[in-house]
């Protein structure tokens, strides 16, 4: 028998403009078809457009909307004695930061009528602001938590 091998996480080079990890991880969500050029250049150019609205530094504004999307509670299913139960669950470091940048990406996809530069520089300034489709998903994410509260006690 086989014995189980450790998993290597795969790590991650730095973004070239802004030299950030959270950024390269995002391009790569951001990215499809392979196309990591594309998605870089969608990604600086939603910079650029930050940039030129807000007058901040889009890092920031970024990592603001980062930490505005990022659910603390999820709900996972749990099967006990033949019924299924939506257990809240506290969200770890890792998962609560793709969870993120997922709904930013899906929510700018969503949007119609403008360049997906566009859409992601609108979303991420609304995220920062605590408005936007993606503060929205994670705050009914924590609804949902919220609601099932009853079941907590199977979260084991």
């Amino acid at each position: 028998m086989a014995t189980k091998q450790k998993f290597k996480k795969k790590v991650i080079m730095p973004d070239p403009v802004y030299d950030d990890i959270i950024v390269a991880k995002f391009i790569n969500q951001l990215m499809s078809n392979g196309k990591k050029t594309v998605a870089q250049r969608i990604m600086y150019g939603a910079f650029d457009i930050i940039k030129e609205k807000t007058k901040q530094e889009p890092l920031d504004v970024f990592r603001t909307a980062i930490q505005n999307v990022s659910p603390l509670l999820e709900v996972k299913p749990k099967r006990v004695g033949g019924a299924t139960y939506q257990v809240p669950m506290e969200v770890k470091g890792n998962r609560r930061l793709s969870l993120a940048m997922k709904w930013i990406i899906i929510a700018s996809r969503a949007k119609k009528g403008k360049a997906m530069r566009e859409k992601l520089a609108e979303e991420l300034m609304e995220a920062s602001e605590n408005k936007g489709a993606s503060v929205r998903k994670r705050e009914n994410a924590h609804k949902m938590a919220e609601a099932n509260r009853a079941f907590a006690h199977f979260a084991w």
